[in-house]
């Protein structure tokens, strides 16, 4: 049964032939009118001209039938290359131009699409984060970037919902409404607070998704941090240095004047001197790893850490400074242990600082309790989390202390905390990293007992979410 299609090729065909015979048909009217042409030789005459036309057009029509299925099947599948059968030069011809036309869309459709692809490469690799918005502020599209800083599926959301900023929001208003481009700067919240710049700009002409102006942010927390960190490590150092140093230039004045020639004072004047050397040395040493931490603060670790190693290391390395105080390490783990997310080395400065404190503090012959467990915390962005608590059983803080512990050069009783060599960082370092991993610093401290410092960290993502507690 011939298709729809079919019949309305061979309709059109019929109609074109009897067009074509009809001013033969009206000529040999005409002379059957006008001469003694019989009537009858005149109708033989008009359908052998209308045979004649019907044979002669059936090749080319039955040609140009093939280029039309010829080029649907090439325009539904762009790889295909369809064989013309006909017998018609001329249906060839519109065959070979069709195809040379249809070649040619295909190469400059594969460019366009290269060209695509390339663009949105170049986009995905951006740093900046980048959207691009359409007149009523919704975000046609966004970067890898901007859906790292700002979260996922941001593509067809208001503005407002990836940036809560008046600020962000009323230039980007004012540009679409027709202002020009405009560079603002605002604060984005988080657990760690960051400085951006925003670049506002319009699209002229707009871009097929229908985008008409472009947001780019820049990151300039970095800078902001590295200033403020110069100005603080001038005020701390200069603070914190003044008195060893003092100690040092009286006792060098000394050794040059009444005890010259006084061995003995000589010996206990320099022991004392080397000790204040080495509190200046361990207070710089801190003072510079904190700042490296702060100005990497903004950026989480992308690394996984094998927990477990890194608490034992710590605790075989610290093991004969516990037992010179009568103190033993003990280790919890649960079974099936999962990964953190984060720096390894970072990792182990934190528990190198809660262990050492734990020594410190602690009461002679009691022990270290490290138990490791799942948390009861969630924290942003990360299905689970593990709790690391850290025991000790010395004299304990007040409850007034504690939401000051982690200020920079803090001390509950501060002559202990230097007779015991401390710089009053060692929190403040551990506060820091913790914020950069994206995690959670718990203080607990009773009077009498001791204190309990628990550090909640986010599971890898390739880790397992749930650990089986001991």
């Amino acid at each position: 049964m011939p298709s729809q299609g079919q019949g309305v090729w061979s309709t059109r065909f019929i109609a074109a032939a009897l067009i074509l015979a009809l001013p033969s048909v009206l000529v040999l009217a005409a002379l059957a009118v006008l001469t003694d042409l019989s009537v009858l030789d005149a109708v033989l005459g008009a359908v052998s001209a209308a045979i004649l036309t019907f044979l002669m057009l059936r090749p080319l029509f039955n040609g140009l039938r093939s280029v039309r299925s010829g080029l649907d099947e090439m325009s539904e599948d762009p790889e295909a290359t369809p064989v013309l059968r006909s017998a018609s030069p001329l249906a060839h011809e519109v065959w070979a131009a069709g195809t040379r036309l249809a070649r040619a869309s295909r190469q400059r459709l594969k460019a366009r699409e290269a060209e695509l692809v390339s663009a949105r490469a170049v986009l995905s690799a951006l740093p900046d984060p980048l959207l691009l918005l359409d007149e009523k502020r919704r975000i046609v599209s966004a970067n890898l970037a901007a859906a790292e800083l700002l979260g996922p599926r941001l593509a067809d959301r208001d503005l407002a919902a990836a940036l809560r900023n008046p600020t962000i929001l009323a230039g980007a208003d004012a540009v679409l409404a027709g202002a020009p481009g405009r560079v603002v700067e605002f604060d984005l919240s988080g657990p760690v607070e960051r400085h951006l710049s925003a670049r506002i700009a319009p699209l002229n002409p707009r871009t097929p998704e229908g985008a008409v102006a472009v947001l780019t942010l820049h990151d300039f927390t970095a800078l902001k941090r590295s200033e403020q960190m110069r100005a603080d490590f001038v005020a701390n150092s200069s603070h914190e240095l003044r008195t060893p140093l003092a100690s040092l230039i009286g006792f060098i004045e000394t050794l040059r004047g009444p005890a010259a020639d006084d061995p003995q004072a000589q010996a206990r004047f320099l022991a004392i001197m080397a000790e204040q050397a080495g509190r200046m040395a361990r207070l710089v040493d801190d003072l510079l790893s904190l700042s490296r931490i702060e100005m990497n603060e903004h950026l989480p670790p992308t690394g996984q850490v094998d927990l477990a190693s890194v608490l034992a290391s710590i605790a075989d390395a610290l093991e004969q400074r516990a037992a010179s105080r009568g103190m033993r390490i003990e280790l919890t783990f649960p079974s099936g242990m999962p990964r953190v997310a984060g720096d390894a080395d970072e990792l182990s400065q934190v528990f190198q600082n809660l262990f050492d404190n734990a020594i410190k503090y602690g009461r002679l012959n009691t022990s270290i309790e490290v138990r490791v467990a799942s948390s009861p915390r969630i924290l942003p962005g990360r299905p689970a989390a593990l709790a690391i608590a850290v025991r000790d059983h010395g004299e304990g803080i007040a409850r007034e202390h504690l939401p000051r512990l982690t200020e920079r050069f803090y001390r509950v009783d501060v002559a202990r905390s230097r007779d015991l060599g401390g710089t009053g960082l060692g929190l403040a370092i551990v506060k820091h990293i913790i914020n950069r991993h994206r995690g959670y610093l718990d203080i607990d401290s009773e009077v009498g007992k001791g204190s309990v410092f628990t550090v909640h960290l986010p599971v890898a993502a390739s880790s397992p979410a749930g650990v089986t507690n001991p």
